[in-house]
């Protein structure tokens, strides 16, 4: 394997670009797959939703569309990561490399985790909550359009948050923050997850905790995850 040392700026790039086509070659390929999928696809989006209408001719076609985007990328999540680690794997020593054999499948796992605590807790919740808000003489009617861009925008930022304790992981083992350092911040991640929980779920306590506690326990997993693999520990 060629060391990124050994190798031209053009090479980098050249490297880089082929990495890149790589993965718009496994989006589009996914993504025709996920329009063979699209009707199943959006029946399991709308179960916490029920029926729903769309306002115009063409939106339930670029619906499918959308949807199947979204699938081609969640389904070619895993090369996508894979050819970003090869792409950095030759600039890695050894022991980083090792690190990054037990950390990419992980973040793959959290990521998908983090998009099924965001589609069977949060958003049910917070459909709950918005539509709380009609009444007799305002009775809700939801686009199919519009419903399928709150559940993307619900899922996406939910599967990257699940990366926290790696992101932590990852500044810890490098040396650019400390495990005390974001243990003395565990005070204001605490009232922060409250605050979000109480933003994004309907205004009761049990929503709240249901939210809160899981951002708690992926940060403290983060400082289990930096007190293992931090250059002290390592040293030891």
């Amino acid at each position: 394997m060629e060391e990124y040392g050994q190798m031209t700026l053009v090479e980098h790039l050249t490297e880089l670009r082929r990495r890149i086509i790589i993965c718009l070659i496994a989006i589009i390929g996914f993504s025709v797959i996920g329009y063979s999928l699209a009707e199943q696809i959006i029946e399991l989006m709308t179960v916490p939703i029920g029926e729903l209408v769309f306002l115009s001719p063409i939106e339930a076609f670029y619906t499918h569309i959308r949807v199947a985007i979204y699938a081609g990328f969640i389904m070619a999540l895993p090369i996508i990561v894979y050819q970003g680690w090869r792409f950095i794997l030759p600039a890695l020593k050894q022991d980083e490399r090792k690190l990054l054999y037990a950390l990419v499948p992980m973040s793959v796992v959290l990521f998908f985790l983090g998009l099924a605590f965001s589609f069977f807790i949060v958003i049910p919740f917070g459909i709950k909550f918005f539509l709380g808000f009609s009444s007799p003489s305002l009775r809700p009617m939801l686009s199919l359009d519009y419903y399928v861009k709150f559940v993307v925008t619900m899922t996406l930022p939910f599967g990257i948050l699940f990366e926290l304790p790696l992101v932590q992981g990852f500044l810890i083992r490098f040396g650019i923050v400390t495990v005390k350092q974001l243990a003395r911040m565990r005070k204001y991640v605490i009232v922060g997850a409250f605050v979000v929980g109480a933003v994004f779920t309907p205004p009761d306590v049990l929503s709240q905790v249901c939210l809160a506690v899981p951002l708690i326990v992926l940060y403290e997993l983060g400082l289990i995850m930096g007190r293992l693999i931090s250059p002290r520990a390592k040293s030891k």
